[in-house]
């Protein structure tokens, strides 16, 4: 192995290259006297690839693709990508105002394979602080196709953007089994690499009732036969309900919403967020419709599907029974249980934010935590690190705590990229606009004031204190 010590250090490492930190390095391109440079463990780009159902669409309009949002004239817009395809006209046509997920999908792996200072199949190791050179420092391991080994190196940074993603969440109850080779209990991130499999199991179980769960309930249901589906789809919300997409509901993933959420104390925030499910974890109205629609075709010669659709139900425990899936169930209303043997069940549980510590595991004691132990991140997306740590580190989609309900929402890809440049760069960059909403969330704090101003790097009072881990 060879190892290799840049001494001058970038201006920015991005450390993971999905949707948020491909956003970052597009609107970062062509920027004059920046130098930076994204890492990613993975060979390519994939976007959710056990998720790519025929015909299933993004829940955002196309304009929220990498870019747009924030610098329109860039070339790694949606619709410039349309013309180096030569589809313009077809997409004018068509007139999808929210684009298929597949072709998303497509959009952002020619950005990433046309991107300069994209660096595939290299794994970040190790990351520390080098007083000595005011960087970071990044011990890195380059991978071949199939993830061994090739090479370690070294690189320097004076900020860092992380954006590892999330991972997919398997309930405690059934993680057991999904662990287990073999038992055909998956999350449905691999839904696609598994639906052979699945199809040709005799009793399915869905859990989960946001949009994922929904898609893969209407695919197995149109793929079985009528009278003959042995389907279940559960889920532990009160209703199998609408996605809010109201146009002012929608005002909830703008940066004013942004702005108002971060102000509030952080008790309030915890309070505030299970409330607000509505706004990401429904399911949009065509779907509903197209669920409805297919059980109802399959009554019109009389009788009714083979598929039970059952809110207000959470799992309790999970085992196998003679060679089938034993699931213990609760009712929250009936307060009642109950019990299902199944074949086979697939996971719409959603993701959480992957953990922080273990790629800053040298860095732990210099970050400020809540009450909670989570880290604090301010009102321009930056880990409130110690004083004497002068590099920052921006977070993407790791601040939903601090920030709402549009952390991962990708309509606001680009204004967070836009706002950690200019934040770096210490000038507009990317001009934003002051005002983004119709709304005005809270009081206005004086006569003829606005809380919809622009960003501000003074602390509110309630993220001032801070809380060192074993302090």
């Amino acid at each position: 192995m060879s190892s290799t010590d840049e001494d001058t250090p970038l201006d920015l490492a991005g450390i993971g290259i999905g949707p948020f930190n491909l956003s970052l390095a597009a609107l970062a391109d062509g920027a004059p006297g920046l130098s930076t440079a994204f890492y990613e463990q993975r060979s390519a780009f994939h976007w959710h690839p056990g998720l790519l159902i025929e015909g299933a669409t993004l829940q955002v309009p196309f304009l929220a693709d990498l870019v747009t949002l924030a610098d329109p004239t860039s070339p790694w817009s949606f619709l410039n990508y349309l013309r180096t395809r030569e589809r313009l006209f077809p997409f004018y046509f068509a007139e999808n105002f929210h684009i298929h997920r597949a072709e998303y999908d497509a959009y952002c792996r020619w950005a990433s394979e046309n991107i300069p200072g994209l660096h595939f199949g290299h794994q970040i190791d190790a990351v520390h602080w080098r007083p000595d050179r005011h960087a970071y420092e990044l011990d890195y391991t380059r991978l071949d196709e199939h993830g061994d080994a090739q090479a370690v190196g070294r690189v320097f940074a004076r900020n860092l953007a992380l954006g590892i993603g999330t991972a997919p969440h398997v309930p405690e109850p059934l993680r057991t089994l999904a662990d287990t080779p073999g038992i055909p209990v998956l999350h449905s991130a691999d839904y696609l690499h598994h639906r052979d499999r699945l199809l040709a199991a005799g009793h399915i179980t869905v859990i989960g009732s946001g949009q994922s769960g929904a898609e893969v309930f209407l695919d197995l249901l149109r793929q079985r036969p009528a009278g003959h589906e042995q389907l279940t789809w559960l889920a532990r919300t009160p209703a199998f309900a609408p996605m809010e997409y109201s146009k002012l509901g929608l005002e909830h993933f703008t940066p004013d919403y942004t702005r108002y959420f971060h102000s509030l104390p952080q008790d309030t925030r915890d309070a505030l967020l299970p409330r607000q499910w509505q706004l990401h974890k429904g399911i949009d109205h065509d779907t509903i419709a197209a669920v409805h629609d297919e059980l109802y075709r399959r009554t019109l010669h009389g009788g009714w599907p083979d598929a039970t659709l059952t809110p207000g139900t959470t799992v309790t425990a999970a085992h196998r029974h003679n060679g089938r899936i034993r699931l213990e169930l609760e009712h929250r209303e009936q307060r009642a249980a109950g019990r299902l043997t199944t074949d086979a069940v697939v996971l719409a549980t959603g993701y959480r934010e992957r953990p922080l510590d273990g790629l800053l595991a040298p860095l732990a004691d210099h970050v400020e935590r809540d009450d909670r132990g989570r880290h604090r991140v301010d009102d321009r997306y930056r880990l409130r690190l110690a004083p004497h740590i002068t590099g920052a580190i921006h977070v993407q989609n790791a601040e939903r705590h601090t920030h709402g309900v549009g952390a991962p929402d990708l309509g606001l890809a680009a204004w967070r990229s836009a706002v950690i440049l200019n934040t770096l760069t210490g000038r507009d960059l990317h001009p934003l606009p002051r005002r983004t909403a119709f709304t005005t969330y809270g009081l206005t704090p004086e006569p003829g004031g606005s809380p919809s101003g622009p960003l501000t790097t003074a602390r509110p009072a309630h993220d001032r204190p801070a809380r060192r881990p074993g302090h």
